[in-house]
């Protein structure tokens, strides 16, 4: 028997087929909370084998609305191990799922997120959807 995970959000954003540019932000939109509470925040990428890099940063704002509270981050997502072998799951596409972080809410609450990333090169090839999760933990 399974468990399944409430989810109150889930969305990939695609990025183009020739890289993902810069100053291209993904955006989320998260319509007001039905329920109060803690809840777990998840970046998802899903990356094929022509991305050059062992790992990516990315740069996350988050805007709670009602206040305007301000979250702002830069991570880095180490997408291969020691031994140089990628982390996600798949064969010629590979996902992954990071926590980014466990938050409380109130009820009412929306979100609007951007997501880019803060590489070197202008464009990034080899990211083809970045994703952005939202679960109550229970």
């Amino acid at each position: 028997m399974m468990a399944c995970e409430d989810v109150t959000y889930y969305h990939f954003n695609h990025t183009p087929l020739y890289g993902w540019e810069k100053n291209d932000t993904l955006v989320y939109d998260i319509p007001p909370l039905k329920e109060p509470g803690k809840y777990r925040e998840y970046i998802s990428m899903r990356i094929s084998e022509s991305y050059p890099f062992k790992s990516v940063f990315l740069i996350i704002e988050q805007y709670t609305y009602p206040g305007k509270r301000v979250t702002r981050d830069t991570l880095s997502y180490n997408l291969v191990n020691a031994k140089g072998e990628r982390t996600g799951k798949g064969i010629s596409y590979y996902q992954y799922n990071y926590l980014l972080r466990e938050k409380d809410f109130r009820r009412g609450d929306s979100l609007h997120i951007t997501i880019r990333h803060d590489m070197k090169r202008e464009i990034l090839p080899g990211i083809n959807d970045i994703g952005f999760k939202l679960s109550p933990k229970h």
